[in-house]
């Protein structure tokens, strides 16, 4: 068995992949060795000492490692615990039958509804495919109608059509008074986390600060949650697949979260960087 890296916003973390299925279920996250016990290959790697978290993809099994360490005398330990699972047979996540039942977060398309028979639904899709896809498509991105529930429509916003949120927001419920707020379809599942004190401060400090100074270039930064000592965010707009994401988030965001939240100890990028379209930079 090859199995390839790949490197990720995060210099803490890399990407390995062994170049077949690991779960077809994933992701799964494992924040600690207790979270990991329905899982034998995140116990593997999780004897391994600086293995400090690890999540199971589809193909791909991402390490975060302990700043302290260096991946050039980590990485051949977790190649072999890799290595080694896969020459055991064992499944990388147990199943149900198996007495034990995978703790896999709720997604956002477990919790979006979309009624087509719902009067609300068929005039949200009227407005967007006549007044506001047009212009977004224009831009070189494009929205998609993702769900409608308890007063928020839900939608994927893909390349620079992220600008056109708030202009958006206002359209809907100037012509559906029954809208009371837009969002991202990736914020539908429920995040106890942003409820927080902390995450209170974290999007204050973004709201005042930083969004103002990256709204330059087009860009937007979203708080996804918190848990534990870490902060998860999402880099939008002009931000997504900028080649200075990373020294963005370690020597801009991630500094100034740790400087109002001092419990915080790490800022990760959820970003799909090389997902979307972006009008201001290439990756």
């Amino acid at each position: 068995m090859f199995i390839q890296t790949e490197n990720t916003n995060n210099s803490d973390t890399i990407k390995f992949l062994p170049g077949e299925i690991v779960y077809s279920e994933g992701p799964l996250f494992f924040g600690n060795s207790e979270k990991a016990l329905n899982s034998p290959l995140a116990g593997r790697l999780f004897e391994i000492s600086d293995v400090k978290a690890v999540e199971i993809g589809v193909d791909s099994v991402s390490v975060t490692k302990t700043t302290e360490v260096d991946w050039l005398t980590l990485k051949p330990a977790v190649l072999g615990a890799i290595m080694d699972h896969f020459v055991s047979g064992q499944l990388a996540v147990l199943a149900e039958e198996n007495g034990v039942s995978p703790e896999k977060e709720l997604g956002p398309e477990d919790e979006l509804e979309l009624d087509a028979s719902d009067p609300i639904v068929v005039e949200i899709k009227e407005l967007i495919e006549t007044r506001i896809r047009p212009a977004a498509t224009q831009s070189g991105g494009d929205i998609i109608f993702r769900g409608y529930t308890g007063g928020t429509a839900y939608f994927e916003f893909q390349g620079g059509a992220f600008q056109l949120m708030s202009g958006m927001e206002n359209m809907l419920r100037h012509y559906i008074p029954e809208i009371k707020k837009v969002a991202d379809w990736r914020d539908a599942a429920p995040k106890p986390g942003l409820a927080t004190e902390e995450a209170k401060v974290i999007q204050e400090l973004l709201v005042s600060r930083i969004n103002p100074s990256v709204a330059g270039h087009g860009g937007h930064i979203s708080l996804i949650d918190v848990i534990d000592t870490r902060a998860y965010i999402r880099m939008e707009g002009g931000c997504q697949g900028c080649g200075m994401a990373n020294e963005t988030l370690k020597q801009g965001v991630e500094v100034e979260i740790k400087k109002v939240v001092p419990t915080i100890q790490e800022v990760l990028d959820t970003t799909d960087h090389a997902g979307g379209t972006n009008p201001y930079y290439q990756p």
